[in-house]
């Protein structure tokens, strides 16, 4: 203490008569001091000429025992060390033993070092330096004392790091910042000797080895890799590493002073918490408190009943609309602000049967709807069967079921090669989905669509057997698919008006349909001569030759009793450029085709991609091949959305989801995966977590949300499908969809430009009950939806959280509140 010296000069000084006698015996002693320290091998830099001479002597012999043994002291044993006393809210420092300091002012006598601590880290503190903190940030600042700080002070300060680390250790570590802010203590800035730089680009790197193959989970990354173990002992790893770099570094020993200021302005808080850490941390529990007892969840009082789908339901947009004869009534047409209501479950709803019986069989009170049986109940759709519906797994092309028709397809063109060269497939008009459904025997994924309310809850019935499906129809806008990513387009009576205004609803799917892929065409005019049948024929004969699709086969099944026509689409640009007639025309090379989020419907093509690294020049390999392999057109001098070169990026990304799924999804978090066969992920960048899932009897609806990096095409092209879309808005799905959702780092975005509430209301739509919410994301978000699935009574399985990262859990209850609120643009 700075204080205390010169008040014990100043007190030498009331006695004039002993104070001349006192200034020669210090004269001399000084002399004495000198002369030794000429002699002496160390060099130690002056001190304030107002100490007297024996306590610099004192303090210069504590500087070079320290040295002495510190060398001789082995890294590991710092790091070994174990907090063993709380001394409450005094710093480290404080306790820590003098034992080869001479007592001689008992104003500065140590504190006695406690029972079992090693011999050999006497890290010489005296209590009265800890009070001289006061003084260190301003030489800090200065830079006076910061050159030079390493040797002895810069070992202390490690083993101040090694501390801290124990200390978020025992803490469950959920310390980040302490863990972060204690590797980097070592050299606190830039103007720290040049001896220390390179333990902090060591921490540097290392803590980017902890973070995984994906260093920004902000775009999606690897945060939270359940490597808690690994990420203590490389810190221990570092501070021994630290202290062999710090000891060697130094040339000079600094003094007393500057040596505690050195190390008290490097230390870190410890085990202790700052009082502003204590006051947020506090502030925001209150909030959040307050804020779970805020949420006044209410059921949605609407027309559409437990049916509602808000964009697809907004009737108040649809009786706006000026014309509905492009089916613009089936379109989206969102609210401007999204519900944050409750859907009504149905009366006597119960847990969904499990795939494969759900193929064959659903509960008749999960989706009372009967008027479709009665329609199609003729044709092998749908029938009621006592307490359940039954679908003998027939449509109006395949009575006698949906196998043999898709081996009859197979037969008639060998090129299509179910499960081999086609993988993925576009369903248009599927009714209840039954083609899609025994797809999966064929290992094909079909994104089968229909509008809402064509064909009563056709889409709802697909989506309760476990056959993925959305509510969408062919009308005004593209598809919210990119171009060029379907190997086949299936089309089994689906009453679409191909032919019609330059053949605009086939020139969309022109541009989904992969370049060679295969357009099948099953309806009555390929094989019935009525004249409206022959007229449609006629028209799209035209037409599909004016696009240069080849006619590869028209074959009948004659156990349906019906016929299907085939066609391919070229491969190459070499017969559009042998038109006589530009027509349809081709579209501007401006045009993007992979733009699908609410883009009106162009009546064009476009070209086919030649370069050998575009994508679409080539077919992708044959599945299951596909699926780990990154696209031919994924280049090393693209940057992936990790930050990597984007092969390098797409392996990481499936490496580190197939380490998630299996070290902790599959076994981790309590999931019955029998009873998951609808899953979602709700952000998904390259389908890494469905690719995941092969293995399982679980089908994957990807996302890509509209804001994101396009990586829609990559998931196609292995094998696997997707879609884009907005989380602001509502999703074309039925209420109490899926089993799963997913969601890596998806909330703290869409809460910069959404209602978190609403889209917390949206996710309890689309899930079923008893149904799985997985949430990756930053602790707070993880804080704010746990709140609000409490607040829905909601079942917490899981939380944790780990460097401000956070990983919630949670299966939905069959609750529903009692109170409701009218939505007025939903009643009818």
């Amino acid at each position: 203490m700075a204080l205390g010296k010169y008040s014990r000069v100043d007190n030498r000084r009331h006695n004039s008569s002993y104070c001349s006698t006192v200034t020669v015996v210090v004269f001399v002693g000084l002399c004495l001091v000198g002369a030794w320290m000429m002699t002496s091998s160390s060099v130690v830099p002056g001190q304030n000429v107002d100490v007297p001479a024996q306590e610099n002597k004192n303090e210069v012999k504590q500087q070079v025992t320290e040295s002495n043994e510190i060398n001789t002291t082995e890294s590991n044993e710092i790091n070994t060390k174990q907090f063993e006393d709380n001394p409450g809210d005094l710093p480290e420092d404080a306790t820590k033993g003098d034992n080869s300091m001479p007592e001689e002012k008992p104003e500065e006598k140590p504190e006695e070092k406690p029972e079992g601590k090693p011999e050999e880290k006497p890290e010489e503190k005296p209590v009265e330096k800890t009070e001289e903190k006061s003084n260190e940030e301003t030489k800090s600042d200065d830079g006076s004392d910061t050159e030079t700080q390493n040797g002895v002070n810069n070992t202390e300060d490690v083993d101040a790091k090694t501390n801290d680390g124990e200390t978020n250790t025992e803490d469950g570590g959920t310390k980040a910042d302490d863990s972060d802010g204690n590797a980097a203590g070592q050299g606190d800035s830039e103007e720290n000797s040049t001896g220390k730089k390179p333990d902090t680009d060591e921490t540097e790197t290392k803590s980017d080895e902890n973070a995984g193959e994906d260093k920004d989970r902000e775009t999606g990354n690897d945060q939270l890799d359940e490597k808690v173990d690994q990420k203590d002992d490389k810190d221990s790893d570092k501070s021994s590493d630290g202290q062999a770099n710090n000891q060697s570094s130094g040339e000079l020993l600094p003094s007393g002073a500057q040596s505690e200021l050195s190390n008290e302005t490097s230390t870190q808080s410890g085990s202790w918490s700052t009082q502003a850490a204590e006051s947020k941390n506090e502030k925001e529990t209150q909030q959040s408190s307050n804020q779970q007892k805020g949420y006044n969840w209410k059921l949605c009082n609407v027309t559409a009943g437990p049916d509602f789908i808000p964009c697809l339901d907004n009737l108040q947009a649809i009786r706006s609309l000026q014309s509905t004869k492009h089916y613009e009534h089936r379109e989206r047409h969102c609210p401007e602000e999204p519900p944050t209501c409750l859907v009504l479950l149905p009366e006597g709803y119960k847990r969904p049967i499990e795939w494969p019986t759900s193929r064959e069989k659903i509960w008749y009170h999960n989706v009372p709807h009967t008027q479709l049986a009665q329609y199609k109940g003729h044709q092998n759709w749908v029938k009621v069967t006592g307490e359940f519906l039954t679908f003998p797994g027939g449509g109006t092309q395949f009575q006698h079921g949906a196998l043999h028709y898709i081996d009859f397809l197979n037969e008639s063109v060998p090129g299509i090669a179910w499960g081999k060269r086609t993988r993925v497939i576009l369903d248009v008009g599927c009714g209840v989905a039954s083609f899609g459904g025994y797809l999966f025997d064929r290992d094909v994924l079909a994104m089968s669509f229909a509008p809402k309310d064509e064909h009563e809850a056709q889409i709802q019935f697909a989506l309760e057997r476990g056959i993925p499906a959305i509510s969408a129809v062919m009308g005004t806008k593209r598809l919210p698919y990119p171009g060029r990513v379907f190997d086949a387009v299936h089309c089994a009576r689906c009453r679409v008006p191909w032919h019609i205004e330059g053949g605009k609803l086939l020139l969309e799917l022109n541009r989904v349909l992969r370049p060679g892929g295969f357009f099948v065409w099953s309806a009555t005019p390929v094989y019935q001569k009525l004249a409206e049948d022959v007229e449609i024929w006629q028209a799209m004969t035209e037409l599909t030759k004016a696009m240069c699709w080849e006619l590869v086969s028209i074959n009948k099944d004659k156990l349906n009793g019906v016929g299907v026509a085939t066609y391919r689409k070229p491969a190459s640009n070499e017969c559009y450029e042998k038109r006589s007639k530009q027509e349809p025309p081709l579209c501007e090379a401006s045009d993007d085709p992979n733009a699908a989020w609410n883009v009106p419907l162009q009546a064009c093509m476009h070209k086919v991609p030649v370069g050998s690294l575009e994508r679409g020049s080539q077919w992708p390999e044959q599945w299951p091949a596909r699926l780990d392999k990154a696209p031919y057109w994924m280049l090393s001098s693209q940057v992936g959305v990790y930050g990597k070169p984007a092969p390098e990026d797409f392996t990481a990304d499936y490496e580190h989801w197939k380490r998630v799924v299996s070290n902790s999804y599959l076994n981790g978090i309590g999931l019955n995966w029998s009873s998951v066969r609808n899953a979602m992920d709700m952000r998904s960048v390259y389908g890494g977590f469905a690719a995941a899932l092969k293995e399982l009897n679980v089908w994957v609806m990807n996302v890509v949300t509209a804001d994101s990096p396009d990586t829609l095409p990559i998931i196609y092209e292995r094998g696997l499908f997707g879609i884009y879309h907005d989380w602001c808005e509502s999703f074309n799905t039925y209420p109490r969809s899926y089993d799963l959702l997913h969601a890596d780092h998806l909330f703290s975005k869409v809460k910069k430009r959404c209602n978190l509430a609403a889209v917390f209301a949206e996710v309890d739509r689309i899930l079923r009950p008893e149904g799985k919410l997985i949430v990756r994301d930053k602790v707070e978000i993880i804080n704010e939806l746990e709140n609000m699935a409490r607040s829905m009574k909601w079942e917490v399985s899981m939380t944790f959280s780990k460097d401000k990262e956070g990983l919630l859990c949670v299966q939905k209850s069959m609750w529903r509140p009692k109170e409701s609120e009218t939505i007025n643009y939903a009643i009818a």
